[in-house]
């Protein structure tokens, strides 16, 4: 469930809202849901979270209408139960990386990874915002300030100034100008 949402960027009420026919295996797998706003959107899944999900539902069982992640009584996962598996994980997590010790992870985290993933693939602030299902790119603009390596690439690419240190001084002939507006 965890890698799923990682890999997909879903908001929690749109994987919570997942039946297993939402989920289409095979050569191309991808996964249909129903985000903000009623709207209807295909997510592709990368081949190891396909065969996650393949194992899943197998061993799941169930019909096309049954939550795709359920609790023992077959109901639909609710926030606070993703949120719990959330903080349980990050608990675990925190063991083998120090820096996850502390900190209050909650399940909009992995939306964000999953859109900050896409930007430094080099993929299009576009079409994050489509794979994210936002109703406007710019709602992207936030993942592009918060990477600084896309700053320092930028930076890296632009072409030095060649400015002298210290104060300056225009030419007479741009004074004049100026004088005379």
């Amino acid at each position: 469930m965890l890698a799923l949402a990682i890999q997909t960027g879903l908001r929690v009420s749109e994987l919570t809202g997942l039946n297993i026919g939402d989920i289409t295996l095979g050569p191309e797998p991808s996964l249909t849901c129903q985000g903000k706003g009623r709207r209807q959107r295909a997510v592709p899944l990368a081949a190891n979270i396909a065969a996650l999900l393949h194992a899943w539902i197998r061993e799941r069982g169930g019909t096309r209408t049954d939550p795709l992640f359920a609790t023992r009584s077959g109901r639909r996962l609710s926030r606070d139960a993703i949120a719990q598996r959330v903080h349980t994980h990050a608990l675990t997590a925190a063991l083998s990386c120090p820096s996850l010790a502390g900190r209050a992870l909650h399940p909009h985290v992995l939306r964000h990874t999953c859109a900050m993933s896409l930007l430094q693939a080099g993929v299009d602030t576009s079409v994050i915002a489509l794979w994210l299902g936002h109703a406007s790119p710019r709602s992207t603009t936030a993942y592009i300030h918060a990477d600084i390596s896309i700053k320092e690439k930028a930076l890296a690419q632009a072409a030095p100034l060649h400015a002298k240190p210290g104060r300056y001084k225009p030419a007479d002939k741009v004074l004049a100008f100026l004088e005379s507006l």
